[in-house]
């Protein structure tokens, strides 16, 4: 499979850009705070920006190695960019502007024009004009056009940045069925921690123009030093743990699922994939408490039995307690108490601890 290899250096003002990685078919996230330089990436991989130095590859086809002496110009490229906004042409249909898109269309497209349509559910729309549309239809139908100039490589940066939360969960479930269908791939930049766990095989995490960690998406993201680096500029700047779980029963009477991994089951709202399914959870550590003895008769119904790997003083009056799981500590869990909860229950490194879970967030499938 085509897989994207990336090594740039590129200087902005006092700013400097030193990258070098691979994305291979799939989702890879990239995430980090305002002027990492993610947005400069995509730019210099479209061919949007000059670099100092760089080679950049989708498989045997070089876009640009400036060793070379090589620089493809952005139309030749063959890449679908989605911006924040979706920047449709005001003067034409939805329709003129997929088959805008279609015009420019290169060889072994993903889908087709009825099959990029039904997979964005953006029948209704293709007589409308884009000042007619939601946030979420208009990038809907910007994702729609760029899929049916038939990209080889996919960029996109921070395309649900510009929508409020209720346009951001209406089209969310296309990305999904984006991800599930396409085999290309796909650079997705956001703030969002939430959408990168939902959406992404793997993340990159930049910082100060560098790579600051890159790898499976729960083992980077559940780093705490990682955490820091990014969770300050994040919309939802709470600390947390994700878990990877399969779905290992449905109860139609009480409508919820049971969720289960390495150390750990949880029941959650009913699920809509089926029994053996996967998926990822994530456990805010503000909604993790934490009792010394067993607990019982709580209305809280999800508990993990563990240990205390680590305790460590995050300012503000509070402590960061991260426990392993019963089962020999191939799972972790971290927790957000006050330092006055932290002394009073006598918390200790090595201590056994129960984690009650008072909300879980399900991120998505894998």
């Amino acid at each position: 499979m085509t897989a994207l290899t990336a090594s740039i250096e590129r200087r902005a003002g006092g700013f400097t850009l030193d990258v070098s990685f691979e994305a291979p078919p799939g989702v890879t996230g990239i995430i980090g705070a305002s002027g990492a330089g993610k947005t400069m990436a995509l730019q210099t991989i479209a061919g949007l920006g000059r670099p100092d130095k760089a080679r950049i590859a989708l498989g045997d086809e070089i876009f640009a190695d400036t060793a070379e002496g090589i620089s493809l110009p952005p139309d030749k490229r063959n890449i679908g960019y989605i911006f924040q906004e979706a920047r449709l042409f005001p003067h034409m249909t939805v329709a003129a502007n997929l088959d805008y898109g279609a015009k420019r269309r290169g060889p072994g497209a993903p889908a087709s024009r009825g099959e990029v349509i039904d997979l964005l559910g953006i029948a209704p729309l293709l007589d409308r004009h884009p000042a007619s549309l939601s946030g979420g239809e208009a990038q809907r139908v910007a994702i729609g056009r760029a899929l049916l100039s038939a990209p080889r490589l996919l960029l996109m940066d921070e395309p649900l940045a510009s929508l409020d939360i209720r346009r951001r969960r209406e089209i969310m479930p296309f990305l999904e069925a984006l991800h599930e269908r396409l085999r290309l791939p796909v650079l997705f930049v956001s703030h969002n921690i939430d959408e990168i766990v939902r959406l992404a095989d793997r993340v990159i995490v930049f910082h100060g123009g560098r790579i600051a960690a890159e790898g499976d998406v729960g083992e980077v993201l559940n780093r705490l030093d990682v955490q820091g680096l990014i969770l300050g500029d994040a919309e939802d700047d709470s600390p947390g743990t994700i878990l990877d779980a399969r779905i290992l029963q449905h109860d139609d009477a009480d409508g919820l699922t049971e969720v289960g991994g390495r150390g750990f089951r949880l029941v959650v709202s009913k699920l809509a994939s089926p029994e053996g399914a996967t998926v990822r959870l994530r456990l805010r550590a503000r909604d993790v408490a934490l009792a010394t003895e067993a607990p019982s008769k709580l209305s809280i119904q999800n508990v993990i039995e563990g240990t205390i790997r680590r305790i460590e003083d995050t300012g503000a009056g509070q402590v960061s307690v991260t426990l392993e799981t019963k089962d020999g500590g191939s799972t972790s869990v971290h927790a957000l108490v006050t330092q006055r909860a932290a002394r009073l229950l006598g918390l200790a490194e090595g201590m056994p601890v129960w984690a009650l879970i008072k909300s879980v967030a399900i991120a998505g499938g894998k």
